[in-house]
Order: C-alpha cells, then sequence, then structure tokens
C-alpha cells in the first residue's frame, strides 16, 4: 500500500514558476515509477511527466523545454519544476507513483489527492 501526498500548487502569474513536490510512503515493495498528471473539469487526466528508478523521463509535448520532471529514489519523491508557466496550464495536478510488491508482481497505481496550480494575472 502506498500513500501519495503533493505539495506546492498554488497561483502564480503567466510566465512564472512553481515546483511541485510528491512523496510516496510505502510499506513494503517498490515505486517503479512516479509522474505528474494534470485535469481540468470536464476532461481525463492526461501526462505531463513520468521518471522511473532508473531515470528515463517522458513529457507531453506541451511541456517539453518548460518542464522539468526529477526525482530521489531513496525517499520516493519526483519534483516537478514548472518554468514559463501559462494559462492554459491552469488544471488540477496529480501525482502518481506504481507500486510494485514484488519483483514479478503487476505494478498497482496510486494516486496523491491533488494540487491546484492557477496561472492567472
Amino acid at each position: 500500500q502506498v500513500q501519495v501526498v503533493e505539495s506546492g500548487g498554488g497561483l502564480v502569474q503567466p510566465g512564472g514558476s512553481l515546483r511541485l513536490s510528491c512523496a510516496a510512503s510505502i510499506i513494503m515493495g517498490r515505486v517503479n515509477a512516479m509522474g505528474w498528471y494534470r485535469q481540468t473539469p470536464g476532461k481525463q487526466r492526461e501526462l505531463d511527466a513520468t521518471i522511473t528508478s532508473g531515470g528515463s523521463t517522458d513529457y507531453a509535448d506541451s511541456v517539453k523545454g518548460r518542464f522539468t520532471i526529477s526525482r530521489d529514489n531513496a525517499k520516493n519523491t519526483v519534483y516537478l519544476q514548472m518554468n514559463s508557466l501559462k494559462p492554459e496550464d491552469t488544471a488540477v495536478y496529480y501525482c502518481n507513483a506504481k507500486e510494485q510488491p514484488t519483483p514479478l508482481s503487476n505494478e498497482y497505481d496510486y494516486w496523491g489527492q491533488g494540487t491546484q496550480v492557477t496561472v492567472a494575472s
């Protein structure tokens, strides 16, 4: 079982920056990957960025060059550095953790409660 906790959201002006953080607390097993997704009313959650324990990253085209995901594997913590923010980035951002109880087990998805990011003047 995994508990995922996000922080760092808030109100920022266009062109500004925020850093989101997410910590996954596990009872057993390991977290293979963590990532960030966004959701706005009426739309499904969309990928922003993911990172594996080995350091492989994946970004949505809309955030490439602006957002950077990083991680501290020892603490099962990921960060999302968000630069050059645009009004269209306004959304609730959710942290995801993929937990594997044993090396050959399936992966299970766990989600945080979400943190609001608002980009406006």
